[in-house]
């Protein structure tokens, strides 16, 4: 069986990147483009994983975050982020449940092994 990874991003190219590497390490993608879409789809499906945008078209992905493990606390979820190291925003998401925290300039391998550990599946 296939892991299902959900990918909350409101860049395009990153989403496409992303399901399209995943897909390649075969793996099931959905991709939402904001927080909303992102809720809606988790309340509706069934995920291994939530590779989660921290800054998401000026919303709060930290907030987001705080919702998915409210509502779904065993769900890992790994924050991917385009604003660098920032020990301060690491601490904060590790404080709200979040399973790692991986830079957007990182090598795409390190997301899938940090995803591959969390659903020991891929």
């Amino acid at each position: 069986m296939q892991p299902h990874i959900l990918f909350v991003d409101d860049e395009a190219p990153i989403r496409e990147m992303l399901s399209l590497f995943f897909r390649k390490k075969g793996c099931q993608v959905t991709t939402a483009t904001n927080a909303e879409e992102g809720l809606r789809l988790l309340d509706g499906g069934s995920f291994d994983a939530v590779i989660l945008d921290i800054d998401i078209a000026g919303e709060d992905g930290l907030g987001l975050l705080e919702k998915v493990k409210s509502d779904h606390p065993t769900l890992p979820v790994v924050m991917f982020t385009g604003l660098g190291y920032d020990p301060d925003l690491l601490r904060r998401a590790l404080k709200l449940g979040a399973n790692g925290c991986i830079g957007k300039t990182e090598p795409l391998g390190d997301l899938f092994a940090a995803v591959q550990k969390l659903i020991h599946t891929v």
